[in-house]
């Protein structure tokens, strides 16, 4: 058994053994809710986690908050947490679980569902009034407001701790964009707060109500996580367009952007900075789609008048996606990956030459520079890693910034991952191995 193996058992094992004692605890301490209710807001909660959907990368998310604080306040003092954690535990199964025959998952967040739900809902139980008024609507409401922040941040925290434990990395994609997240999930507690007292106001007549509020918040999750598909599948449409045009620049695109995440996590950057890194790695080339194919492709040294043209790319990019708005932030990346350090090199419309460029300009550069060197092209062989980092060092403080140099380095030394050649550490015999059949036969 490997040691990944040992560690998602031991973990499994501590959140279900939690999860399975708070509830006997819950058991003795609460009465259970009337079962009628208990079982209707049950299935809702169940039937929105079998339907989850994917609003980031592998992030699922459902109105699920909003039925359980809905039916906390219906519960009442004395039952509401007991009620909310059994409710919870039963979401623990996914679509994906069962297809991928997964079994880690699902002990873990049955623990983690539970403890977030009593923790969470024993919070709310201080704002619960034995009869519910009009005059409790807004203090219910801000209650299962708190009650959803806490919860949210509980299994946050559990997550992260599992996912850093059992991968020993920070896993930071599904948290990009979060403020988004953060915010529908605490309205959803909001309104789950006004949902179970107009209940307890009205009566079962507002039912039909309630489930269609939980229908509209799912329906609501869903068109959020389409239009994050749409735009990632638009980033990887310009790519493939780009690489269709090249086929030594193909896999350029992804390990630019995969080297700029690496670089970005040695930064401490967060997950939305890290996405936004990645975004603007996806695109920094668009602008060859208007380059000439035979100039990309082209095996000698470019004339100046080719290289000034080659230049032009990083305003096209500006200009092809100048209106598309959710890639601004990422434009002004991309079209900067050529400025130095020093002020110098060449950048698009958005940035002053002279100036120095922002530190995600000097990522993408230090990245692009990185894979340029270790992957084969039209007009040389690939060189080996470690001249790759003795250029990258060479020119620190002149065309690279020396912290993102070192912040490469020291990030492929703690991956263990290695790329380019084995042992071709010269230029011009990269280059005159490019132009021979004997290069292609030895290294391609």
């Amino acid at each position: 058994m490997d040691r990944s193996t040992k560690l998602k058992l031991k973990l499994a094992a501590i959140l279900a053994a939690s999860g399975v004692l708070l509830l006997t605890l819950l058991v003795f301490a609460q009465d259970f809710p009337d079962i009628r209710l208990w079982a209707l807001f049950a299935a809702a909660l169940v039937l929105f986690e079998w339907n989850s959907v994917e609003v980031n990368d592998r992030l699922l998310v459902s109105p699920s908050v909003m039925v359980t604080l809905t039916a906390a306040v219906v519960f009442g003092p004395g039952s509401a947490t007991l009620g909310a954690a059994t409710m919870a535990a039963l979401g623990l199964l996914t679509r994906a679980d069962l297809r991928e025959r997964r079994w880690f998952q699902p002990l873990a967040n049955f623990g983690q569902f539970v403890i977030s739900a009593t923790v969470a809902v024993w919070a709310l139980e201080l704002f619960l009034p034995s009869q519910v008024t009009v005059d409790d609507l807004w203090r219910l409401a801000a209650g299962t407001a708190v009650a959803a922040a806490i919860h949210l941040v509980v299994q946050y925290t559990i997550v992260s701790w599992v996912v850093h434990t059992v991968y020993q990395r920070r896993e930071v994609r599904p948290w990009a964009q979060m403020a988004a997240n953060k915010a529908s999930h605490v309205v959803m507690g909001f309104l789950g707060g006004l949902l179970g007292a107009t209940y307890l106001l009205v009566g079962a007549a507002t039912l039909p109500l309630i489930f269609t509020a939980y229908f509209v918040g799912h329906l609501a999750l869903a068109a959020y996580g389409e239009l994050r598909a749409a735009q990632e599948a638009t980033l990887r449409g310009f790519v493939k367009a780009l690489e269709a045009k090249d086929l030594y620049t193909r896999g350029h695109t992804e390990r630019v952007a995969h080297f700029a995440e690496l670089i970005g996590e040695e930064l401490c950057y967060n997950p939305t900075q890290l996405q936004r890194l990645r975004w603007a790695a996806l695109i920094h080339d668009v602008g060859k789609l208007a380059v000439p194919r035979e100039l990309i492709r082209k095996k000698a040294r470019l004339t100046d008048e080719e290289y000034a043209h080659m230049q032009r790319h990083v305003h096209v990019v500006e200009d092809i996606l100048a209106e598309v708005e959710f890639l601004h932030p990422m434009v002004h990346i991309a079209s900067g990956h050529h400025a130095h350090y020093d002020g110098n090199g060449y950048t698009g419309a958005t940035h002053n030459h002279g100036d120095p460029p922002s530190q995600g300009m000097s990522v993408l550069a230090v990245a692009d520079a990185f894979d340029a060197m270790t992957s084969t092209r039209s007009y040389r062989m690939a060189l080996s890693q470690e001249y790759a980092f003795t250029e990258l060092q060479r020119h620190a403080g002149s065309q690279f910034d020396p912290e993102v140099v070192a912040a490469l380095i020291a990030a492929l030394a703690r991956t263990g991952e290695r790329y380019g050649s084995t042992e071709l550490a010269d230029e011009s015999e990269a280059r005159r191995l490019a132009e021979s059949m004997e290069g292609y036969r030895i290294y391609g």
